[in-house]
């Protein structure tokens, strides 16, 4: 056993791990190979025993050490080529030790005062000396680079509040010179504080929103249920309904069926009765021609009949005209007929409100402005989508729909159900984005006329500060962002005109109406400054 330690631990270099090849002992007393630790001092720049890290200066002259070469030219011939390894060779992806040369073996610990990673072999000397155990050992790291300064080549060990950054202590005399600055561990300290509390509030928040979750989840629940109660309770009414109604379907052609019977009846026995008297009718007229002829004035006294015997059996007494149109069954089932109509009208199911300017594309628009409106100071462009206020009158003829004294134009198209279109103005001065009734005056007081003035037209006061509604000749200021595009949604049947402000896919609700429209509407919009312009977009 004491044989096996001397060939492991005294002829083994501690950099290559391999037996030692022209030993060199150094004045620490830990032995080399020479040219190992000859590229060690190479490659680090600096004159230190890799294992007790004591420095030498100046560089020592490195000298054969004899008794070593002896050992292990006497174990070579014994058949000892190499100390049996106990440990793995670095790969792929992991980190390797610093000290090892040749074959780099895999390392177990950092040292974050060195900024050197150790293999198990080459990590002895801090777990022997005393002065390497005060190091702080971590796992192996490859980011040991990152905690030294790359101006001064000195470990980072202080922090820096000025800068927000971590600096050795040669930056903190030099360019952070008298900012406020503490060691890393300290900034730790406090920052591990900070972080439970930041972990507190998060734990907080993951519980709050697990809870909403449940609740959301209930309500998943709960919306398929209550659909699924309500598609069967909807299609057990229904085929109720159809149920009645096949029921009354069937009781009226019943009646029919049956009336029918009844009045053809009826009609059989006139018609057998109108034969009967056309029976005796032709055989009373057969006995007349015959009495007629007979030459004995006495029998034919006696057997010719009294007149108002004839005169009763001529007469009618037969009922003729029978209503056979069955017109009251007819109007009874087209009454029926027009208040299910009716009813199935007033029972459709209401849309949700849009949301977004997706749902609201769904009713776009196509408006056009209509030039026998305009005011003839309004030049139309881009296919009568664009209005801008001139300073010179416009060549328009004369029409009845033309605005005279306002500057403003109607579109074209009449508006009804849902719909939904975009207005872009220019930010300068002042326009007014309008609905209006066809029926608006076209010349007049700026009560009978201008947008927003009367009871036949809303408008949105659009400024370069701030934004107003008018109706009726009733203003109200309206808050929120300025935008030079303004949406305007409209439900007809449903009473509702809201204005928004888009900026790209955002919309914010300006100003929102609930009233009762008598009319199709027509989209408008007035000026008050020349050079304003306003551009119906094409959203299609």
């Amino acid at each position: 056993m004491a044989q096996r330690a001397l060939n492991q631990e005294t002829i083994t270099c501690p950099i290559c791990l391999d037996l030692l090849k022209e030993p060199v002992t150094l004045p620490c007393g830990h032995s080399y190979c020479r040219d190992c630790i000859q590229t060690n001092w190479d490659q680090e720049q600096r004159y230190s025993c890799p294992q007790c890290r004591q420095s030498f200066v100046p560089r020592p002259v490195l000298v054969k050490s004899t008794v070593l070469a002896n050992i292990v030219e006497e174990l070579k011939k014994t058949g000892l080529t190499a100390p049996p390894a106990d440990h793995c060779s670095a790969g792929p992806g992991d980190v390797s030790c610093d000290v090892c040369t040749g074959r780099k073996l895999k390392a177990v610990s950092s040292c974050l005062q060195c900024l050197v990673s150790y293999c198990e072999t080459h990590l002895q000397p801090h777990r022997d000396v005393a002065v390497l155990q005060k190091h702080q050992l971590v796992a192996p790291s490859d980011k040991l680079q990152e905690n030294l300064c790359s101006q001064h080549n000195e470990v980072k060990k202080l922090f820096c509040r000025t800068d927000q950054q971590i600096i050795c202590h040669l930056c903190s005399e030099d360019q952070h010179k008298g900012h406020d600055t503490l060691s890393t561990a300290a900034e730790r300290a406090q920052r591990q504080t900070q972080l439970q509390d930041n972990k507190s509030l998060l734990l907080q928040s993951l519980q709050h929103k697990e809870t909403d979750l449940k609740k959301l989840q209930q309500d998943a629940r709960d919306i398929n249920v209550s659909a699924q109660r309500a598609l069967q309770q909807s299609e057990d009414m229904f085929s109720q309904m159809v149920l009645l109604l096949e029921k009354r379907r069937s009781e009226v052609k019943q009646q029919i069926q049956s009336e029918h019977e009844t009045k053809l009846s009826q009609v059989q026995e006139l018609q057998d009765q109108l034969q009967q008297d056309i029976c005796d009718l032709k055989r009373t007229i057969s006995e007349l021609d015959t009495l007629s002829l007979t030459p004995d004035h006495n029998q034919f006294i006696l057997h010719c009949p009294p007149l108002s015997t004839l005169t009763k059996e001529t007469e009618s007494s037969v009922q003729t005209g029978l209503r056979g149109d069955f017109e009251d069954m007819i109007r009874a089932v087209s009454v029926l007929k027009d208040k299910l109509q009716l009813t199935l009208r007033e029972f459709k199911l209401t849309e949700p409100e849009p949301r977004t300017r997706e749902d609201f594309m769904r009713y776009a628009q196509d408006i056009t402005l209509d030039p026998n409106t305009a005011n003839k100071y309004l030049s139309l462009s881009d296919g009568n989508r664009k209005v801008t206020f001139m300073k010179q009158e416009q060549s328009y003829p004369d029409h009845p729909e033309r605005f005279v004294q306002r500057f403003q134009v109607m579109s074209r198209e009449s508006l009804t159900g849902r719909c939904y279109w975009e207005v872009e103005w220019s930010e300068d001065w002042w326009v007014h984005i309008a609905v209006s009734y066809r029926d608006i005056k076209r010349q007049g007081t700026i009560k009978e006329c201008a947008f927003g003035y009367n009871d036949k037209s809303w408008a949105l006061d659009c400024y370069k500060s701030h934004y107003s509604f008018c109706f009726n000749n009733v203003k109200s200021e309206v808050s929120g962002p300025i935008s030079s595009r303004i949406g305007v949604y409209l439900d007809h049947s449903a009473g509702a005109l809201s204005f928004y402000s888009v900026k790209e896919e955002n919309m914010t609700l300006l100003h929102k109406v609930h009233t009762t429209f008598t009319q199709p509407l027509f989209a408008g919009v007035r000026f008050n400054y020349f050079g304003d312009t306003a551009h119906f977009i094409k959203l299609k």
